[in-house]
């Protein structure tokens, strides 16, 4: 299972020490699937970047800013995004920045079909990725603020 079994609480406790404007401390919540590593460390080594190791971390500042108080998301909201984009079905995607991405669509809240994205960090911490961000790709309806 790519995400480990207490990840969403502990991702939950991170987003709300947040936003009480905490300080958070790095979590390991889970791993890439063989098959996303190896496509990862593929174009790593192709464009001549280390590998990274399949571990992922998370502290959550970013997501807390962009999709919490930016895009109006609910920490629920952002927690469907992290389970739906690390379904072991999700595929790599190499570019800017390592993502891995659901081909499948999710109806979200608001009334979008979405296929979510998690886009890593791979410097800062390595050899281990962070969980970045998390985009809900199609959601054409967002959240009110």
């Amino acid at each position: 299972m790519p995400l480990f079994e207490n990840a969403l609480d502990a991702i939950r406790a991170n987003l709300e020490a947040l936003a009480r404007k905490e300080r958070v401390k790095l979590i390991s919540i889970g791993t890439l699937t063989d098959s996303q590593l190896a496509t990862i460390n593929r174009y790593r080594d192709d464009h001549g970047l280390p590998p990274i190791s399949g571990e992922i971390i998370f502290i959550g500042s970013h997501i807390h800013k962009r999709r919490i108080l930016e895009d109006g998301y609910s920490i629920e909201d952002v927690l469907d995004q992290i389970v739906s984009a690390f379904d072991p079905t999700s595929t790599a995607i190499n570019g800017k920045m390592s993502a891995i991405k659901n081909p499948t669509e999710r109806a979200d809240r608001y009334g979008n079909q979405v296929r979510d994205e998690a886009v890593f960090e791979c410097s800062t911490k390595h050899p281990r990725a962070e969980l970045f961000s998390v985009v809900a790709r199609g959601d054409k309806i967002k959240p009110t603020k």
